[in-house]
């Protein structure tokens, strides 16, 4: 089941992963670049490399299969390789180029990939604040079994130049994001959020009851009851947990949903209104604007305003 929340929750947040490009070396190497994504990951395909970012103290050795999950940084550097006199400054190669990486020998080369995660508005609140500045994800722990498997298939559609590539490389790098969440979830010390929140077993079944029921008037004691537990423990362990009250999860959960049927359906704010559980088309518009920062109406002129598809639905 939680699985299952995870990936409605990816879907909802539109999690998008996109490879951007990648390096490899031989020798003694450093490679420095700005970091123009919010969030982004570099995958170690074969060889090893130290990675050091702003704002976090010291460094990451990444092995074969590792990724650094870099959140909100401007800056990165990656050095790696062995040899005698100052290391070779690289450059990594673009992702539609891929030239760099083409004759890549992963017996001898270091090689490394980047990946882009896009996101929504939504997005960016939620997963930004789950995770901290700076990840590590090992390929070696029990949890990363199939990262591996999910990387090298990334690498070899970037590097193979096969009919279709271009679609199979946005598939695996949507599959690869998936491992590289899992594994983090598994060998990781969540900070309090919505991915901590969605991976504790305790305050799954009151989490399962507000996601399959958003419109319900849920109540601490119904929820509290769901988890087995009492109010005082129930309250003072969700907010420990996801970071906020059950009631501003809830709401927040219900903001979600209604960005989603807003950008991808034709629904009136009334009958949305509604269907997620508040008195009047007002309370919600008010709720709505209190959380995304615009109205229902203004939110879905946007959004397809940037699609390229403006429709009047009133």
């Amino acid at each position: 089941m939680a699985g299952d929340q995870l990936s409605e929750v990816l879907d909802l947040v539109e999690v998008r992963g996109l490879l951007t490009g990648g390096l490899a070396a031989s020798g003694r190497w450093v490679s420095r670049a700005p970091v123009q994504d919010r969030l982004k990951f570099f995958a170690m395909v074969s060889g090893s490399a130290q990675l050091t970012t702003d704002g976090v103290d010291g460094s990451i050795e990444l092995e074969p299969g590792d990724v650094a999950i870099v959140n909100g940084r401007s800056w990165l550097q990656v050095e790696g390789g062995t040899g005698d006199g100052p290391p070779r400054v690289v450059v990594p190669e673009e992702a539609d180029r891929h030239s760099g990486l083409a004759g890549a020998d992963r017996h001898s080369d270091d090689v490394l990939i980047g990946v882009r995660v896009d996101l929504n508005q939504a997005g960016r609140t939620l997963l930004l604040q789950a995770l901290p500045p700076m990840a590590h994800v090992r390929a070696s722990a029990a949890a990363a079994s199939n990262l591996r498997t999910s990387l090298d298939r990334l690498f070899d559609e970037a590097t193979g130049g096969r009919l279709g590539s271009a679609f199979a490389i946005r598939q695996h790098g949507q599959l690869l994001l998936l491992e590289v969440l899992r594994a983090y979830v598994d060998q990781a010390e969540l900070p309090p959020g919505w991915l901590r929140a969605l991976t504790d077993e305790r305050l799954r079944p009151a989490i399962t009851l507000m996601h399959t029921e958003p419109g319900k008037p849920w109540g601490l004691q119904e929820l509290a009851r769901a988890a087995a537990m009492s109010r005082t423990s129930f309250a003072d362990r969700f907010r420990t947990v996801a970071g906020m009250p059950p009631v501003t999860y809830l709401n927040r959960w219900r903001m979600l949903l209604a960005q989603r049927a807003l950008r991808d359906g034709d629904v009136r704010v009334g009958s949305l209104a509604s269907h997620l559980g508040y008195a009047s088309e007002s309370a919600f518009s008010t709720a709505f604007k209190r959380e995304v920062g615009v109205s229902p109406l203004r939110y879905r002129y946007r959004v397809r305003e940037e699609q390229g598809n403006v429709t009047a639905v009133v």
